[in-house]
């Protein structure tokens, strides 16, 4: 089965329409379905990222509300949320050490590093990791995930 880890830059992709949202569609649906990942604290950075849309005029008040319950539908039901444990916030602060990251972003690549060492060790297939963020991506690739740039796929 394949597995990605999706950040919030390349999820929100999935809600509103921008470069790289039929990609990140297509690749999230495809059959059979894959084992999506994504760190907790993604609620809510999503949140975040639709509220801020509805304040700046590019989401009604109506479209926010069904792109946040299609959102939290798929957390329920698609997603397997990881949380955020003592060998992640390990992970955190070593790779916050060895690259210029935010916070968040450090702990999303955290998670999508242990989650990857956890399939490997149980002798399934690495996971991807996917991310709109470029600076992510490189650290993610220094770090030897397989990555994806939605936004490289318009």
């Amino acid at each position: 089965m394949t597995t990605f880890y999706v950040d919030t830059s390349a999820l929100v992709k999935r809600y509103i329409d921008e470069v790289g949202s039929n990609w990140i569609r297509a690749t999230l649906g495809q059959s059979p379905l894959p084992s999506v990942l994504v760190v907790h604290l993604a609620i809510v950075e999503m949140t975040s990222a639709l509220v801020r849309r509805q304040r700046e005029g590019v989401l009604t008040p109506l479209e926010y509300t069904q792109m946040q319950d299609a959102f939290r539908t798929d957390c329920l039901n698609e997603y397997r949320i990881v949380t955020t444990t003592d060998d992640i916030i390990d992970e955190a602060t070593r790779l916050l050490e060895r690259y210029p990251l935010r916070a968040y972003d450090a702990l999303h690549l955290a998670a999508a590093v242990v989650a990857n060492q956890r399939l490997l060790a149980g002798g399934l297939d690495a996971l991807t990791f996917l991310s709109a963020d470029e600076r992510l991506n490189n650290a993610a690739s220094t770090e030897g995930l397989a990555m994806e740039n939605p936004n490289l796929h318009p």
